[in-house]
């Protein structure tokens, strides 16, 4: 009896309540702004309740002001009720072209604006061989384009020293002895180089004008342009795409919904937290639509002209961030009552532009999807997860979309 026991398989137990994202009231100011998830178990297969917190006020004071939003149903690992985004694939379709990018596992590779001109005072114009652009999450969603980086993949240590000494000199005595100690024996050994190359990121970007990129973790979710000669931090991830039609798709709200139904983003967390965009979950899974030529223009369009008009209000504006232009952005879609120096500040901005851009996107990837753009978000995430199984058996046909064809099909 106790052996047949042990065999038996364990009772199988259910979420019976969730509440996945919560405030720990009460906060003081000076406190950290603790959140936690809460959840009740009980054996068997049941149903539950997920409890939202879809507004939040006066977390500070004795009297917080929290507002719920329940929903019934299976309640998925991830704290999620309806499709369990966490069963998609990855598609084949998608792989190969999107990546962290360079781990430089030394600072000393960055430059300011005056190092670089005094190393190429010194070692002569060919040292822009390897003093290359480089981009941030600060860059990209804060600060302008200010930095560059040391990038000595492809030379021995032979070559650096004899091609640029003074290159060479300044790795030598701010990276070296920080790599002394490395756990990774490459990183000791090979001093020179990125702690990481990427040769699958550099492959992938190699003879592209441009490719798309997006913060790993951010406030707002935003997807933009970045000129194919920088080289991309490892907290931004590169996806190897220099067609508008792609960046339109991945900024659309059709992929929002997927990201933040695959990071479990609820409620409040969804506009006012910082959430993760892990590639392997969300973009390596993530079916495009089978668009027309006419639908693939129309949203290329679109997004060509977004990505321009944010780049040109902040130009206009200094000291406007992409972060700022979207925390006006989010503000005007809520409705929030605008003082007179917002209102004119939101315009200076364009950011009623941008919030125009946006919808209209949004309606075109929708139409490339064959669905209504009044599709509520759970109803488009279960839309795409029914896709990614549908491509995913085509693939296994034998069928692949290829979002690259002409990279990716010989690979």
């Amino acid at each position: 009896m106790e052996g047949a026991a042990s065999a038996a398989s364990p009772r199988k137990l259910s979420l019976t309540l969730a509440i996945p994202d919560h405030p720990w009231t009460r906060a003081t100011k000076d406190a950290a702004a603790v959140r936690i998830a809460m959840t009740v178990a009980e054996a068997g297969t049941r149903n539950g309740t997920l409890i939202e917190i879809v507004r939040e006020a006066g977390l500070d004071t004795d009297t917080p002001t929290l507002e719920e939003a329940r929903t019934s149903g299976h309640i998925n690992a991830d704290l999620t009720v309806g499709t369990d985004v966490s069963s998609a694939v990855p598609l084949r379709a998608n792989l190969k072209i999107s990546s962290t990018g360079m781990m430089l596992s030394g600072r000393g590779f960055v430059l300011s604006a005056s190092e670089t001109a005094l190393m190429v005072s010194r070692d002569g114009e060919r040292a822009r061989t390897v003093i290359k652009p480089y981009i941030g999450g600060s860059e990209l969603m804060q600060l302008p384009l200010s930095r560059s980086v040391i990038d000595l993949f492809g030379f021995s240590e032979k070559e650096v020293r004899q091609n640029f000494p003074t290159i060479y000199q300044h790795v030598l005595t701010t990276v070296r002895p920080k790599r002394a100690g490395n756990r990774k024996q490459y990183r000791v050994d090979q001093w020179w180089l990125f702690g990481e190359n990427n040769p699958l990121l550099r492959r992938a970007i190699s003879g592209l004008k441009r490719y798309i990129g997006t913060v790993e973790t951010a406030k707002h979710r935003v997807f933009q342009f970045v000129d194919g000669a920088i080289v991309p931090d490892h907290m931004v991830i590169a996806i190897a795409l220099e067609d508008a039609y792609s960046l339109g798709v991945l900024q659309s709200a059709s992929h929002l919904e997927w990201t933040y139904a695959a990071c479990a983003l609820l409620g409040v967390a969804r506009f006012e937290q910082g959430h993760r965009y892990s590639k392997s979950v969300i973009f390596d899974p993530f079916p495009f639509p089978d668009a027309t030529p006419a639908q693939r223009k129309t949203i290329g369009d679109l997004a060509e002209e977004l990505d321009l008009t944010r780049r040109v209000a902040l130009d206009e504006n200094p000291g406007l961030t992409m972060t700022g232009l979207y925390n006006m952005v989010a503000a005007l879609r809520a409705g929030e009552a605008m003082t007179p120096a917002a209102e004119a500040a939101a315009v200076k901005a364009r950011a009623r532009i941008v919030q125009k851009l946006h919808a209209d996107l949004d309606a075109a990837v929708a139409a490339a999807y064959g669905w209504p753009t009044t599709l509520a978000p759970a109803d488009i995430v279960a839309a795409l997860a029914a896709l990614n199984a549908t491509r995913a058996a085509e693939e296994a046909a034998g069928t692949i979309r290829w979002l690259r064809p002409d990279y990716q099909a010989g690979r």
